[in-house]
């Protein structure tokens, strides 16, 4: 078992300051389903005991949950109080039917069987749960995208925040601050998918040509959307290189990890695929800074942009794109609106922690 003082402490300003308080904290991924202990109290919220399992290895999640708790236990874990658990979907009540997932969450199921009060999340309302206890100043958790002229924006403390997140997919989530902190969760990963030049409208007609319809955002913001867009381009390369090739040989969820390793060995159209995709991830960030106007600032979740930070700062690539308008003023909205990247994975696990602490507070008399 790993020492209890090798996990990162994180600050806890949002914290409900009701005494300590240890939670059960669950993130369902795709990939990875996320178990930890964390215990919150003071200033600070610390990660006491973590296991990872895998999500589609296991027939549900009360398996994997079973034997978290065990071994906590056995490890000599304090016991949590409550149980928060983030997933990918739609919640209704208390139960999500999982998008990345054959199996789903339900709450009062897991509340029955493990006997803690339960609570049920978005997974991108855990991540901005999570947004909330970042340091700003530490460029460990946070990288903030200056303009093309260097300068950067200015978060304010009582505005609004967008989160959004290319991974296998594209996620999206706001907070709200006036009077209160809520979050809320949004299906804005699914909006229309932009486009701005001859290539991306070529691009978009592809898509649509590949579903049916006209596509969402998704479907060229996220790791298949990389996949998507060098499908595009490669079906049009004429003398494809050996990289490209090889990639071509690779079943469709390998390609986007493969892609951004071809482009970063200088690959010419892997790495034409990435800037795309940074533009088109720019473009979905700059329609959010009008719909919302969040003066907090755009967070960038997900792996893809910390994995891939050089392609959203060389040559302004992202904040370049994020900039351009038809208006003025929407400009200006684009210019005092800062971005971050977030770099720090632990984030979901932290922000169901910060969630089901909010919770339990207000629920208390």
């Amino acid at each position: 078992h790993r020492n209890l003082h090798s996990f990162p402490t994180r600050r806890s300003s949002d914290l409900v300051n009701s005494g300590p308080i240890t939670v059960l904290a669950v993130d369902v991924g795709g990939t990875n389903t996320s178990c930890a202990i964390v215990s919150a109290g003071g200033a600070s919220i610390e990660k006491r005991f973590e296991r990872r399992y895998a999500t589609k290895s296991e027939p549900s999640l009360l398996a994997p949950l079973a034997r978290f708790i065990e071994e906590a236990m056995a490890a000599r874990t304090p016991a949590p109080q409550v149980l928060c658990v983030s997933g990918a979907g739609p919640v209704s009540g208390r139960s999500i039917t999982l998008t990345n997932a054959s199996w789903g969450i339900d709450g009062a199921e897991l509340e029955l069987r493990f006997g803690l009060p339960t609570l049920v999340i978005n997974d991108f309302s855990a991540i901005a749960w999570g947004i909330l206890l970042l340091d700003r100043n530490n460029p460990e958790e946070l990288v903030q995208l200056p303009a093309p002229d260097g300068t950067l924006a200015v978060p304010s403390d009582d505005g609004p925040i967008v989160v959004i997140g290319a991974g296998t997919g594209l996620g999206f989530g706001y907070i709200l601050r006036d009077g209160g902190v809520r979050v809320y969760p949004s299906e804005g990963g699914h909006v229309s998918l932009p486009v701005f030049d001859d290539e991306s409208r070529e691009f978009s007609r592809w898509l649509e040509s590949r579903y049916g319809f006209a596509a969402g955002a998704e479907a060229g913001v996220s790791g298949q959307g990389i996949g998507h867009i060098f499908m595009f381009m490669a079906g049009k390369d004429r003398e494809p290189t050996a990289a490209v090739r090889s990639i071509l040989g690779t079943a469709e969820h390998e390609r986007p990890a493969m892609i951004a390793e071809a482009a970063a060995a200088g690959d010419h159209l892997c790495v034409r695929a990435m800037r795309m995709f940074v533009r088109l991830y720019a473009r979905v960030a700059s329609d959010a800074a009008a719909v919302f106007m969040p003066t907090g600032g755009i967070y960038l979740a997900g792996g893809v942009a910390a994995k891939n930070l050089r392609y959203f700062t060389e040559a302004s690539c992202f904040m370049e794109s994020f900039g351009k308008a038809y208006r003025d003023h929407i400009k200006a909205i684009a210019a005092r609106t800062p971005v971050f990247v977030v770099k720090d994975y632990a984030i979901s696990i932290y922000g169901a922690a910060n969630a089901a602490i909010h919770y339990l507070g207000q629920a208390r008399p």
